[in-house]
């Protein structure tokens, strides 16, 4: 159900503009296989001659005139008017017998005058025409006709008067100048200058500027491996790209892409929990350790998400080594590493950096990894990051440099980001404490808080039980030089071992490590001996509580002596009631018995310091007999059965609990005594 959650959650960040699948640039080798078109494919232009072509046929529009008849239909109308009344005078006069033998041919010629010029077009002046040439064509609109005209062809007022004055004269009519009084104030402008028809006209015919040069048939090679980009390829590559997105807007397409993506998402998830299950059970186990996890690929996958649909932040701001370095601190690096990398794959599924994004942040986890940052130590905390930083710009300026690129081509503002990637990094110091106090988990900042002898509860078992104190650190130093041998947490280990007995402190005086005169066990009976000495676990595990110590480490203290027997009392018991066998219960520790490596080299620590404690100046043999028998009487009593520690690790803290015995119990020389002068 986590992993559904999480695979819900990342899918619905789902980005809506895909990327196409291939990544190219101009002139760089082809990396994928042949590619052919899945479909007919119409080839785009060249942007700069496409945007050359519309410029052509933008500054080539024709400007629109409209030719407005209602200008000539009044020229007309006033003419004959103005021809009659004037003709009616003259006969009443008696006046202009020339004309009164022709009227009708003059009218008709009057008539033919306005129809010729108003035809051929009248403006108002030629100023902004002018300035465009008077060769310029121009569109005239009369009506639903289109006509094409040129500046030179069109007339002013005072081209139609010039015209009639110069023509009017030559005709065979009797009384010209009749006419040409009557002509030259009827004619004005009938051509008008049309802006908005001109703009339309003009973007329409951008509009009509085709795109496309050429198709691509469907099975036709585009490219094919280790060739070069070349710019008809990379027109070629571009139009695909461009309809294989456009093929994403139908809402078919859309699902099944979608489906993909979230298929993609399922299956990192699923192989995430199949390794931790495979390999790390015990973190499987507890459903808080699997939150953890998961949380970091739905809390990343928003993070990329988000930093992709804001303008002017590159997804190189992220810092993805944080995941490795925080995990890594509460778990191991195997588990570290393989987190980061789901978490860097289901980035790069919502982001459009590609495979160099890809790559590099894969590359600084395993830098992470390998140079064990240790958030204790800040200087060595900022050295680290310092090895970091260069490692990413030692990787991205070769991979710009792998894809034909020079130093004047690399993309340096990335590099800025990914200074800021490696500068966000120092954000997990302050993550640790917080994350370990929410999931429940320990850092070594906190082991090593505690481990300090100054802790209230140390300074009071050292006050009170000074021979458990000096067991303790004995214990202390024997696991954590056996943890250290098989790569467990030997910090850890430590820091459990001085508080692995810290109930003692109740009745300090009923441990032998702490009596210095009578026994008190002395005065009681086997199953009182027994109580108060088994007791000793709950006690501890009570104050450690009350002090606030972490989980992990009251687990130690419950684990520490497992279901073992308190085997002097209950032999001694046993001994007065031979019938009461069956109340050996009252006799054993309630455990549990451990799990964790830790917790099963500080049973045996534990239990052979203690022994050793019995032996009055032992020989090797001795000494290594006796940590033989304690391991054999864990192993024969099944106190690891349930145990991680495997047995060629428990042969080697055999070992290391030898090595340290032998050095802490070797013969001395007897110093001779001072002779008396």
């Amino acid at each position: 159900m986590l992993g559904l959650t999480a695979v819900i959650v990342i899918s619905l960040l789902y980005p809506k503009n895909l990327k196409f699948p291939f990544e190219f640039e101009r002139g760089q080798q082809w990396g994928y296989s042949r590619l052919e078109a899945p479909y007919d494919i119409p080839v785009l232009k060249p942007e700069e001659d496409f945007k050359n072509e519309k410029e052509a046929v933008r500054t080539s529009a024709k400007p629109v005139y409209r030719l407005n008849q209602e200008v000539a239909r009044d020229a007309r109308a006033r003419f004959l008017d103005e021809f009659k009344i004037r003709l009616d005078t003259a006969r009443a006069r008696g006046e202009n017998r020339d004309l009164l033998r022709q009227p009708e041919r003059h009218r008709r010629y009057g008539l033919r005058v306005l129809d010729k010029l108003y035809n051929q077009g009248i403006i108002k002046a030629r100023t902004e025409e002018e300035e465009r040439g008077m060769s310029t064509v121009i569109t005239i609109l009369n009506g639903n006709e289109q006509r094409q005209r040129t500046i030179a062809q069109l007339l002013t007022p005072g081209d139609a008067r010039a015209w009639l004055q110069d023509s009017l004269f030559y005709t065979n009519l009797k009384s010209p100048e009749f006419l040409l009084e009557l002509l030259e104030d009827k004619f004005t402008h009938n051509v008008f200058y049309n802006d908005s028809l001109t703009q339309k006209l003009r973007q329409d015919a951008i509009a009509a500027v085709s795109p496309f040069d050429g198709l691509l048939r469907q099975g036709q090679e585009i490219i094919d491996r280790g060739d070069p980009v070349t710019d008809n390829d990379y027109q070629e590559l571009l139009s695909y790209r461009r309809l294989y997105n456009q093929s994403l807007s139908t809402q078919t397409t859309f699902w099944s892409v979608f489906g993909g993506y979230a298929i993609q998402i399922g299956l990192v998830v699923l192989l995430l929990f199949l390794y931790i299950r495979s390999f790390f059970p015990l973190i499987y186990s507890r459903i808080k350790n699997l939150i953890f996890i998961v949380m970091w690929l739905m809390l990343y996958a928003l993070l990329v998400r988000t930093v992709e649909l804001s303008p002017g932040v590159s997804t190189y701001l992220v810092p993805f080594c944080i995941v490795p370095i925080v995990i890594r601190i509460f778990f191991s690096e195997r588990l570290a590493f393989f987190v980061h990398v789901c978490v860097v794959l289901i980035a790069s599924f919502l982001t459009n950096q590609g495979y160099n994004f890809t790559f590099l942040s894969l590359m600084a986890g395993v830098v992470v990894i390998v140079m064990d940052i240790d958030t204790r130590d800040w200087g060595r905390f900022f050295r680290s990051l310092f090895l970091l930083f260069s490692f990413y710009v030692v990787g991205f300026v070769g991979l710009e440099l792998m894809r034909g690129g020079t130093w004047s081509t690399v993309n340096y503002p990335t590099i800025a980001w990914i200074g800021g990637n490696v500068f966000l990094c120092l954000l997990a110091y302050p993550l640790i404490p917080l994350l370990e106090r929410m999931f429940g988990f320990i850092s070594p900042i906190t082991l090593g808080e505690l481990s300090d002898m100054n802790q209230s509860l140390l300074e009071r078992l050292a006050r009170l039980a000074p021979g458990t104190w000096q067991h303790s650190l004995n214990v202390a130093n024997m696991s954590e030089q056996a943890a250290r041998a098989i790569g467990a947490d030997a910090l850890l280990v430590k820091t459990a071992a001085m508080y692995h007995d810290i109930g003692k402190v109740t009745n300090p005086g009923f441990f032998i490590e702490n009596q210095t005169g009578a026994n008190p066990h002395e005065k009681l009976g086997p199953k009182e001996s027994a109580a108060i000495i088994i007791g000793h676990v709950n006690e501890g595990i009570k104050l450690a509580r009350q002090a606030g110590l972490p989980k992990v480490i009251i687990d130690f203290i419950h684990t520490h002596h497992g279901t073992t027997r308190t085997e002097f009392f209950y032999r001694a018991y046993i001994k007065d009631n031979p019938q009461r066998e069956a109340e050996e219960a009252d006799f054993r520790y309630p455990g549990p018995r451990p799990v964790t490596k830790e917790q099963t080299i500080l049973m045996i620590a534990d239990s052979t310091e203690a022994a050793c404690k019995s032996l009055k100046s032992p020989h090797e043999e001795e000494l290594f007999a006796l940590v033989d028998s304690v391991i054999r009487g864990k192993l024969t009593s099944g106190q690891l059965e349930q145990s991680r520690l495997s047995f060629q690790e428990l042969e080697i803290c055999r070992g290391v609990f030898k090595a340290i015995l032998k050095s802490v119990y070797h013969a001395r020389i007897a110093y001779p005594e001072k002779e008396e002068s």
